[in-house]
């Protein structure tokens, strides 16, 4: 068995924008190096300032060097049926596969990451950064930052990590399906295998143990693992996959809770990689205050956090196509529902259909009435209903509840329960904030499946 250990520099952190500047593979035999080589490379655009003093290599040293174009066949014969080696392996690989496939060529090595391997055979270091891990361990490392160093010490790793690896974890890693080969390096394999087959939500968290990624799943564990498949290479998808050290999850009885949990919890912790769901925000609403001469008056407005809307649409239109519907049916005043604001007097009291509240010829009392009763009208176009679905478990059942056209809440109850009124469920299940999301959510699947509405 062949190995080939790899170290490149490159022009920046991911593939798909940047270029290699140096390369080095190491062909080992598992007991020791057999043949090198190693060369720089002109990634034909500038190399930045920092990366420059970060590795020393500038544009005047790459400048007469070869192209990958020119070294990628020797490069390919090099790799293509070798296992590629490197300490954080995802990273150089993607590197090389990209400029790889831009000359014609399909690299499909099996990897080895010597970091994910240092964690196994030998757990406990406080650090597994090339430079620490190798210091911790006795290695030289010379010539830091460069491929050539970097992969001498890499390569010195990989011959101390099969001389100590007791438990056969490479040849595990190396079965032909090995799924942990694509794992993020900071995300151990255990975090994966614990992973449920079930619907549910799962939260991707970084080094400190903050939520950086919420998603739903039908199946947990395919879910996540899918995260880690494809061959994107860039910065975004790359940055996201190292900053992923461990995995939680909350099991839920149905995907549709699965789905309204996440969009929940997004908006509860604002991961910065959550981005399509924190664009949903409700736009409009219908509002009901009282003014100082004691009228009750609705009106559209947009959306306000801190106030309750009696209703709430995604755009202006439908909200005043509504509110038009009350004035109609409840003979409501259009000035005081904010229709008409340059007028003296609405439209409706020239025309008989308004009493005068505009102009005081009625009184709030009187006036108020009516909006009440259009108010009580506008209730019965809000539908109250639960959801019902499997549980968790066999012996509990899924339960979701809307209350006049708003999400009130969802839970569990006993298989063997029947919904029995309102206070009653309302007692045992968990409030949920409700959003426009939430509830065209639960009517498409009360649409799709009309058999799981019970109405309350």
């Amino acid at each position: 068995m062949l190995y080939a250990v790899v170290d490149i520099e490159t022009t920046g952190g991911f593939a798909s924008g940047n270029g290699i500047t140096e390369i080095s593979i190491l062909v080992h035999d598992g007991q020791g190096v057999v043949d090198t080589f190693e060369t720089l490379i002109n990634p034909e655009q500038d190399i930045p300032a920092y990366i420059e003093s970060l590795t020393g290599i500038s544009n005047d040293m790459v400048v007469a060097a070869p192209v990958f174009k020119a070294v990628a066949a020797q490069i390919y014969e090099l790799l293509h049926d070798k296992i590629f080696v490197a300490h954080n392996v995802n990273f150089d690989f993607s590197f090389v596969r990209h400029q790889l496939m831009q000359c014609g060529y399909e690299l499909n090595s099996r990897k080895l990451c010597t970091v994910r391997l240092s964690r196994k055979i030998w757990p406990g270091h406080g650090s597994y950064s090339l430079g620490k891990l190798c210091a911790a361990r006795g290695i030289s490392l010379n010539n830091r930052h460069r491929a050539g160093g970097d992969a001498a010490a890499t390569a010195i790793l990989l011959t101390r990590l099969i001389a100590d690896d007791a438990e056969n974890i490479i040849a595990q890693t190396l079965k032909k399906f090995s799924k942990e080969q694509a794992l993020p390096p900071n995300l151990p394999k255990s975090q994966i295998d614990r992973l449920p087959s079930v619907p549910g939500v799962y939260y991707f968290k970084d080094q400190k143990g903050k939520v950086i990624y919420i998603g739903k799943a039908k199946s947990i564990k395919k879910r996540v693992c899918s995260h880690f498949t494809g061959n994107n290479a860039g910065k975004q998808r790359q940055d996201f996959l190292q900053h992923i050290y461990t995995v939680d999850f909350e099991v839920c009885g149905t995907e549709l809770m699965a789905f309204i949990l996440e969009a929940t919890e997004i908006k509860r912790l604002w991961p910065e990689n959550n981005r399509a769901l924190k664009r949903h925000e409700q736009k409009y609403g219908l509002y009901l205050f009282e003014d100082q001469k004691g009228y009750m008056r609705l009106g559209v407005d947009k959306y306000k956090k801190q106030a309750s809307a009696l209703y709430s649409f995604n755009t202006q239109l439908e909200g005043y196509d509504l509110l038009r519907l009350l004035i109609k049916e409840h003979l409501l005043c259009e000035k005081l529902c904010f229709i008409q604001k340059n007028r003296i007097a609405c439209t409706g009291h020239e025309e008989g259909r308004c009493s005068g509240a505009c102009v005081g010829k009625e009184s709030a009392a009187a006036y108020n009435v009516r909006v009440k009763y259009a108010i009580e009208y506008l209730k019965t176009l809000l539908p109250t209903f639960a959801v019902m679905g499997e549980g968790r478990t066999e012996d509990e059942k899924s339960c979701l509840l809307v209350e006049q056209g708003k999400f009130y809440g969802m839970g569990y109850i006993s298989h063997h329960t029947d919904v029995e009124g309102m206070e009653m469920l309302k007692s045992v299940l968990e409030p949920y904030p409700s959003d426009d999301y939430i509830l065209n959510l639960i009517i498409s699947h009360v649409q799709q499946f009309p058999n799981r509405k019970v109405l309350i």
